[in-house]
Order: C-alpha cells, then structure tokens, then sequence
C-alpha cells in the first residue's frame, strides 16, 4: 500500500483503459492514482456499442461508473493534466500542468490517442455524430440509411465494403484517392458507386449531414459520412522518459509487448496509446471473422475450399 508518498503506479489516463487497469491494481491491493484531465475521446459520441451488458451506454456514463468502482477498492483520481514525466529517486515523478507531482514505483501510460481528421470543411462538426470512421462503433446506427465514404487513400476501400454489410446504398467520393483498377472492381462487384471529384465540404441541417458537396457544384445527398483518421498516440510523456514512438499504418503508437510493457524499464502502455485499434474484449476477433467474409464477397473464390466458406453480402 502506499507509503511516504510515493505510490505502487501511477497511471496517465482515466478513459476505459486506464480506469480498468486501476480496478484490477486496487483489487490486488496495490496504491493506485489515476491522472486525467477529463477530455475523453468518445465525448462526441451518444453511446458506447459492444459493450456487454450495456449496449449503448453514454460514453460519459460509463467512464462515471469506472471512476466510481476504481475509487470503491481505493484507488485515487486526481483531476489534471500530465505534461511531464521523469525518472527520480525511488520512482517516476509525474509534473501536473497545476504544479502538483505525484511519486510512483511503475507508471502505466493510458493516455489514447489524438483523432487527426481530414481537413474538409463540416468533417470536425459533425464528427461523432454524422461523421463517422469504424462500423462496429456506430455502423447499426446508420444500417440502411445512404452512407457516403470520404476517399484520402486506399483505406476507404476497406471502410467501404464493410459499410456495405450494413447498407446498399453506398458512395465512395474519390476526392484525393487514386484507386487501381482491382480495388475499383471490388467495389463494383458489391454495387458500391464511385464519385469522381474533390469534396469541398459537407453540408449540414438540423444539426445533422443533408449532403456532400463537391468542388465543381454538384451535391450528393447523405445521411453519414465515412472518413479515415490518422489515429497519433499521446506520446508526450514517453518520449520525455527516452522512449521512441513507432510509426503505424495508421499512424504513430507506443511501441509495447503483448502485455503492455514498453522497451522503457517501469512504464507500460494500454488501450489505444499502445494500440491505435483496440476494440472492447472480444471485438477485434469479431472485426476480424467480419473483414474475412467481406472480401470473400468482393472477390471470385481462389481454392474449393474458399468456394465452401465463401459469402454474399448482406444489407
């Protein structure tokens, strides 16, 4: 427990990761604090999806009820930002932006990631809302309804095959993506339309998307929009305490093992600061049986046995 100050672990970050990881420090008795500045990256969002056993739960509301289990086994929150990390005597000491320091044995970096959208007028208001980037997240929400996909490089070709799973009205606006002449037949094969063309922003009424309008006048109407960030870790305190941050292809993480551990001695990483897709338990293998039956469809069956476990498409 803790002693002269200085603490078991000192996590930075109190999102979803950082507050889970307090929970089971707490539980095993260890002296815990959690740092966060109460900006999280889900804010936008109306609920949290695949969540079991609070499908839909807003965002805010979860993180309340974390805060309130981790503070049950004694766990410490301290409300602020870490804007600086070093390596002291007995420990790691942790700089507040209010002057405060906090004294710990380890250190757990939990302090996500930075959604770095693209710059398209109307894209960051309605991000969240109308503007959307995973189909697991929010793709039910928008199930059925016409969904464009905002093209800045080959992920959109992705985006959109798996939005069609969930809709037959889809659009992808090349705006700066070049795409070949496979990626284009993947898309025709699952009746995914093209709009040739630079996007010059989205149109919006009632706090909502009407329509993608492009450069040259045209206008596309929409319900929701798709586009691909480049998800960049909070790496500040790492690189303070001589660790490197990797670079991704989406974009720049914290470089851990399986278990958390970075390559700086006493400092672990969690959640999408160490890894920029991590999804709820159980979710990532989800996400990846459903990308494995899409591009059965999108493509002829190579083997008998592709033939067999092939699929179609569902809208």
């Amino acid at each position: 427990m803790e002693s002269h100050g200085i603490y078991d672990v000192a996590i930075a970050g109190g999102g979803f990761s950082g507050l889970s990881a307090a929970v089971a420090l707490a539980r095993s008795r260890r002296s815990v604090v959690v740092v966060d500045g109460g900006e999280p990256r889900n804010a936008p969002a109306a609920g949290a999806h695949n969540v079991l056993g609070r499908e839909g739960v807003p965002p805010l509301e979860l993180l309340a009820e974390g805060r309130r289990e981790a503070q049950g086994y004694g766990a410490r929150l301290e409300h602020g930002q870490a804007v600086s990390a070093s390596l002291g005597e007995g420990g790691f000491e942790l700089g507040l932006a209010d002057g405060r320091t906090i004294r710990a044995r380890r250190l757990l970096l939990a302090t996500g990631l930075v959604d770095e959208l693209p710059e398209v007028p109307g894209v960051r208001e309605l991000w969240g809302r109308s503007v959307l980037h995973c189909p697991y997240c929010h793709g039910w929400e928008v199930r059925g309804r016409r969904i464009g996909v905002l093209a800045t490089d080959a992920r959109a070709v992705h985006q959109a095959l798996l939005f069609r799973q969930l809709s037959e009205d889809v659009t992808v606006f090349l705006h700066e993506a070049d795409l070949d002449d496979a990626a284009r037949a993947q898309l025709a094969a699952l009746g995914i339309r093209l709009v040739e063309g630079r996007v010059a922003g989205l149109t919006s009424e009632g706090g909502g998307l009407r329509a993608v309008a492009l450069a040259d006048g045209r206008e596309v109407a929409a319900d929701a929009v798709v586009v691909a960030p480049r998800f960049v870790a909070r790496t500040a305190l790492y690189e303070q305490l001589g660790g490197t941050p990797a670079q991704h292809p989406l974009g720049v993480h914290i470089p851990a093992d399986a278990m958390g551990k970075t390559d700086v001695p006493g400092v672990w990483a969690a959640g999408n600061s160490s890894d920029l897709a991590a999804m709820v338990s159980g979710a990532s293998a989800a996400a990846s049986l459903n990308a494995d039956l899409l591009m059965g469809a999108a493509a002829p069956p190579a083997s008998p046995l592709a033939a067999r476990l092939g699929t179609g498409a569902g809208s």
